[in-house]
């Protein structure tokens, strides 16, 4: 069911793992994302039928709807929490070629009389020329800053002074010379800020990943750090892992970076949409055309193999 959700719990192994419940997401089309808040007592849901919705585990243990509204006119493709240091936000981004702030104010009444939280819009950004395809905020230590990118070939970062000044914001992009489809912020504290941002153009069966530093001092902007990665076939997703690399960065060093791939997974045989770090950034979670989610971890001697797969409810662990 593209409409319903299937919740997972972890206890303490990849062998405890298990499905809590199903529920139903009240939404009248596809869901595109599910995003938990910072401390994972709420959800946010989005669709193609242009509403947002938010959840909230209640005391019974039970996930309550208590917000549902329009953000776009459009199909609605990425939904993500802000850090709770600015509040309770959410950043939203659309097929209409915008993307949205909200903040929550607090409660309002149904026609029916029964409260339910109201959001309000901060910020509206209709900079792109095209679909936008992804959205994600920084890691809160480097203050209020989005990055979002597009299919019109630009990755944008829009910096903001404070969410109650979202009108004084700067906007800085910069050209991939390809449609945009996946973004990731790196977040780790002792390198540099980075982005990855994924194409799905692809130019004999080749697309790329890019990565860029956001500068930080004036002039502001994303610079190059190394040239595009080659990736076979479109990149739908990219994401850093928590720990990412070294963390003996020195700033009086030169800033050479160097990607290297250490592991190709490919026991989905279709193609794959989305992939995900744990906390730790010790398993990888991948969902593919395939109807399955796998877990993967890397073993002892560094060799990286699917530990579990989900499919149809059904919870297999291959440990």
């Amino acid at each position: 069911d593209n409409k319903a959700c299937n919740i997972y719990n972890m206890a303490n192994s990849i062998s405890e793992f298990n499905i809590v419940r199903q529920m139903k997401t009240e939404h009248a089309d596809l869901v595109h994302d599910i995003s938990y808040s910072f401390n994972g007592r709420r959800m946010a849901t989005c669709s193609s039928d242009q509403t947002v919705k938010i959840w909230d585990l209640g005391e019974d243990n039970e996930w309550h709807m208590t917000a549902s509204w329009q953000a776009h006119p459009s199909n609605i493709w990425r939904v993500v929490w802000g850090h709770p240091e600015f509040g309770h936000v959410i950043a939203t981004c659309s097929f209409d070629k915008s993307i949205a702030m909200w903040e929550e104010i607090g409660l309002a009444k149904r026609d029916s009389g029964e409260p339910i939280n109201s959001w309000q819009k901060k910020l509206s950004l209709a900079e792109c020329k095209a679909s936008v395809t992804d959205v994600k905020f920084a890691p809160h230590h480097l203050g209020l800053i989005l990055g979002f990118c597009s299919a019109d070939c630009y990755v944008y970062v829009c910096e903001l002074p404070d969410i109650s000044e979202t009108n004084l914001y700067r906007l800085y992009k910069h050209d991939t010379k390809v449609s945009c489809s996946c973004l990731s912020w790196n977040p780790s504290r002792t390198s540099p800020p980075l982005v990855a941002v994924g194409s799905d153009s692809v130019s004999a069966g080749i697309s790329k990943v890019f990565i860029y530093k956001f500068i930080q001092e004036e002039p502001k902007g994303l610079k190059e750090l190394i040239s595009p990665i080659a990736v076979a076939g479109p990149v739908r997703d990219v994401a850093f892992a928590p720990h990412m690399g070294s963390d003996n960065f020195n700033k009086k060093q030169s800033e050479t970076f160097i990607a290297q791939e250490v592991a190709t997974l490919e026991k989905h045989k279709s193609q794959v949409w989305r992939v995900e770090w744990n906390i730790t950034g010790t398993v990888l979670a991948s969902s593919g055309d395939d109807g399955q989610v796998r877990l993967w971890k890397a073993n002892y001697s560094g060799k990286w193999d699917s530990c579990a797969t989900i499919k149809d409810s059904e919870v297999v662990c291959n440990e």
